[in-house]
C-alpha cells in the first residue's frame, strides 16, 4: 500500500481455474499503477518492481487469450467426405467456443501415415483423428472388426442402428482403456472393386495382388477370394496401382476418384461388399483436461459435423462415380443380381471362419440362426434387437448368412 497512490491503484480482474492454472477470457487490466517510492529508497528498485507486475499482468491476459489448439489429422484428400466434414468441424468449433479452441485440419497424411497415427494419438503428438473402423481390431478392441464382415450391413438402415444407437456408444466405450476417446462414427460408403482387368465374377479374383488395409478378416476375405492380399497404407495406393505393385484395390467412389485411381485402372465393378467409416476421437487424457463448458461446445460441433457429414458422402460417391463415368478412362460394371448374389455366396465362408475376430463365440440364439440354417432372412426378434448390443453381434451375423 506505501508503493501505491490510493488515487490511482492498479489491479486485474480475472478468474482462475486453479486446477489447471488456467485465467479464462475475462481478464483484463482496469485501473492503472503509479509507482511510489519509499522515502530514502531508490527509485529504479520502485520503478523495476512496477514493470514487473505489468509485465506479469499483460503475460497473464496472454494467456487467456490463447486459443486451446486440437490438431486433427487424417489420410484422406481435403475434398473427400471425410476432408470436407472436418473442416465443417473445425469451423463450427471455432464459432461455438468463441474462439476458445482452434481445430486445426490436417489431411492427406502430412502428419502422420496409416501406421503411424494411433500411436501418434496415445502418445499425445496429436489431439484428434478420424481412422477408419479396421484400425482398431488390431489395437486390440476385437468387435470393431465386425464392420469388416463381406455383406454383414444390407444397406444403410441397418448399418445405422448400430452406429447411431447405443450399440455403437458401447464400442466407443470400449476405446477408453487404450487411452482414447471415442466421439462419432462417419460414413464413407460401400466399397467397389477397382482393378485394370474386368472382375465380374468372385473367379476373376484368383491370384490377383489385392490392397487392403490391416485387417484379420479382410486378409481372409481376399484369401477366399482366391487373391492375395497386400497390407498397404492409403498414400501409397495410387503409385502401387499405377506401378503394378498391386492389381487392384477397393474402396467406396470419392477416395477412389478423388485420389484419381480410376486414372490409372480401367475397370470399376460396383458391389457393395463391405463398408469403410471411420470414428472421430481424441487423445483421452486431453480431452479429460478441457473445460466442462469446453467439451459439451466441442461435443455439439461434432454432433453438427457428424450430421453434415454423413449427408455428404452419399451426395459425394455419387458425384465421384459419375466424375469417373465422365472421365472415360475407367469402364464401370454393375453386376446383374444373380451376379452379385455369387460375390455374397463366394464370400459366405469368411464369417463363420472369422466370428471370433469379432464377437465372443458362444451365440445368444441358438437353432434358426445356425450357419446352413433354412430359415427366413429375418430374425424373429427383428434387426433392431440384434443391434441393440456388441453382445449379439453373432446373431448379426448369422442374420447376414441367412440373406445369402
Amino acid at each position: 500500500r506505501q508503493l501505491v497512490d490510493a488515487s490511482a491503484r492498479f489491479y486485474c480482474r480475472a478468474r482462475v481455474d486453479r486446477g489447471r492454472g488456467r485465467f479464462d477470457s475475462e481478464a483484463r487490466v482496469v485501473g492503472v499503477l503509479r509507482p511510489q517510492h519509499l522515502p530514502g529508497e531508490p527509485n529504479t528498485k520502485i520503478h523495476a518492481l512496477f514493470v514487473g507486475l505489468v509485465a506479469a499482468t499483460f503475460s497473464m491476459i496472454a494467456l487467456a487469450q490463447t486459443p486451446i489448439v486440437i490438431k486433427f489429422s487424417h489420410v484422406v484428400a481435403a475434398d473427400t467426405p471425410q476432408g470436407t466434414a472436418s473442416e465443417f468441424f473445425a469451423k463450427q468449433a471455432n464459432e461455438l467456443t468463441k474462439g476458445r479452441a482452434k481445430v486445426e485440419v490436417y489431411a492427406n497424411s502430412v502428419l502422420y501415415k496409416d501406421k503411424e497415427v494411433l500411436e501418434a494419438l496415445q502418445l499425445g503428438a496429436v489431439q484428434m483423428l478420424a481412422p477408419s473402423l479396421s484400425k482398431f481390431g488390431p489395437l486390440g478392441v476385437k468387435e470393431f472388426a465386425v464392420f469388416d464382415f463381406p455383406y454383414i450391413f444390407d444397406g444403410y438402415a441397418d448399418l445405422h442402428k448400430i452406429t447411431q444407437g447405443p450399440s455403437g456408444a458401447s464400442l466407443l466405450l470400449k476405446l477408453e482403456p487404450k487411452g482414447i476417446k471415442g466421439l462419432a462414427f462417419r460414413d464413407n460408403g460401400f466399397k467397389s472393386f477397382l482393378a485394370n482387368t474386368p472382375r465380374r465374377t468372385p473367379a476373376d479374383r484368383k491370384g490377383k495382388k489385392m490392397r487392403i488395409q490391416s485387417s484379420k478378416v479382410l486378409e481372409e476375405q481376399f484369401r477366399t477370394l482366391g487373391a492375395l492380399p497386400q497390407v498397404m497404407a492409403f498414400s501409397e495406393v495410387y503409385q502401387a496401382l499405377q506401378t503394378g505393385v498391386v492389381d487392384g484395390t477397393d474402396n467406396p467412389h470419392s477416395k477412389l476418384y478423388t485420389q484419381k485411381m480410376h486414372e490409372v485402372q480401367k475397370h470399376m465393378t460396383i458391389t457393395d461388399h463391405n463398408y469403410l467409416g471411420y470414428a472421430v476421437i481424441v487423445n483421452k487424457k486431453f480431452w479429460d483436461g478441457l473445460p466442462p463448458e469446453l467439451r459439451a461446445q466441442l461435443e455439439m460441433a461434432m454432433k453438427e459435423a457428424t450430421v453434415y457429414a454423413n449427408k455428404i458422402a452419399l451426395e459425394e460417391n455419387e458425384h465421384a462415380l459419375e466424375g469417373v463415368r465422365k472421365s472415360g478412362k475407367t469402364a464401370i460394371y454393375v453386376p446383374t443380381r444373380d451376379e452379385k448374389l455369387a460375390f455374397k455366396k463366394a464370400m459366405l465362408p469368411v464369417h463363420s471362419k472369422m466370428a471370433d475376430r469379432a464377437v465372443a463365440p458362444a451365440p445368444t440364439f441358438a437353432g434358426a440362426m445356425a450357419p446352413g440354417s433354412t430359415a427366413k432372412a429375418s430374425h424373429p426378434f427383428g434387426v433392431e434387437v440384434l443391434l441393440e448390443s456388441a453382445e449379439h453381434f453373432p446373431d448379426l451375423i448369422r442374420l447376414a448368412q441367412t440373406r445369402l
